[in-house]
């Protein structure tokens, strides 16, 4: 078999692309910033905050800003359970929970670990019709007006934003409350593929080379 360095390199290039375009997973979000949930001071039953949130701001106050860390909405828990049964006045509940009234159309911006395409987004929400409990009436994300499917009314569920082709590290999502009342979110999930080779994939990029600096040189010292 004659081995050219044309041929290394298109080998190489092909496992690099194989594995840029590995099967969509879910990417790691390292932060979001946001105004924190509504609860008893603007009228709810219980307090709906980000309680645990772990960057700056004030998690026990409607409406705070928090910026910086993580929480509720990416803690990996999804609430199997209406807000009516897993909220209270501690705030430390599965939700984020916004009121029009007091925080309207809230906007989320998410900062991922690492650049990929975003070809979906789950968002799990209650749309139990208590309480003026709604699903949102609309929702953005990056600015665009997204078509969703809504959990039946009276129920739990998850919104999936599907054909999305997003890049960047950063996007945000913007929930427009329903019939001016509350929005409760538990987790939001980004789905998609990153553009970085694994490890594994670098060092046959980096001995391929070698490889084909080799065979290129051994060819011209043949030539000579």
């Amino acid at each position: 078999m004659t081995f050219t360095l044309r041929s290394a390199v298109l080998g190489i290039l092909a496992a690099g692309a194989m594995a840029a375009s590995a099967g969509a997973a879910e990417i790691a979000v390292v932060s979001y910033d946001m105004p924190n949930g509504s609860g008893q001071a603007s009228g709810g039953s219980f307090n709906y905050w980000d309680l645990g949130y772990s960057g700056s701001g004030s998690t026990n106050v409607d409406g705070a800003a928090l910026t910086g860390g993580v929480g509720d909405l990416t803690d990996g828990v999804v609430a199997t359970d209406y807000w009516f049964n897993v909220e209270n006045s501690a705030g430390s509940g599965p939700y984020v929970g916004w009121y029009a009234l007091r925080t309207l159309n809230p906007l989320i911006t998410f900062n991922l670990a690492s650049a990929a395409n975003i070809t979906q987004i789950d968002i799990h929400l209650d749309n139990s019709f208590v309480g003026g409990v709604f699903a949102p009436s609309a929702i953005w994300v990056d600015g665009v007006a997204q078509a969703f499917t809504a959990p039946a009314p009276g129920s739990i569920g998850t919104v999936s934003l599907t054909g999305l082709n997003l890049t960047g590290t950063s996007h945000t999502i913007q929930f427009f409350q329903a019939n001016q009342g509350w929005t409760f979110v538990s987790e939001v999930d980004f789905i998609g593929t990153t553009a970085v080779p694994e490890p594994g994939t670098w060092a046959l990029l980096i001995g391929g080379f070698g490889m084909a600096g080799a065979a290129l040189r051994r060819r011209r010292a043949a030539a000579a």
